[in-house]
C-alpha cells in the first residue's frame, strides 16, 4: 500500500519561469525608468488627460483580463 500523505508535489518550473521573466521584465523597466532620469532630468508637463489614462487603463485591463478568464473558467485553483 502506497502512503500519498508523504508525497511531496513535484516542482512546476513553468512557473519559476514565469516569475522570474516577470522579474526581470520590470528590472529592465526599472533601469530603462533610471536612465531616461539621469538623461532628461527636467520634470515633465503634467498633462491630465495622460495622468488619467494612466491611473485608468492598466487596472481596467487587468479587471477584463480577470473577467474573460472568470468567464471562460481559467485554469486556477479550485475551492472544491
Amino acid at each position: 500500500m502506497v502512503d500519498d500523505s508523504q508525497a511531496e508535489p513535484a516542482p512546476v518550473p513553468s512557473k519559476a519561469r514565469s516569475v522570474l521573466r516577470l522579474w526581470a521584465l520590470a528590472l529592465a523597466a526599472s533601469a530603462a525608468l533610471a536612465a531616461s532620469g539621469e538623461r532628461w532630468p527636467e520634470p515633465l508637463a503634467v498633462q491630465p488627460a495622460l495622468v488619467w489614462c494612466l491611473v485608468l487603463v492598466p487596472p481596467a485591463l487587468v479587471a477584463l483580463w480577470l473577467l474573460s478568464q472568470w468567464r471562460n473558467g481559467g485554469e486556477g485553483e479550485s475551492l472544491h
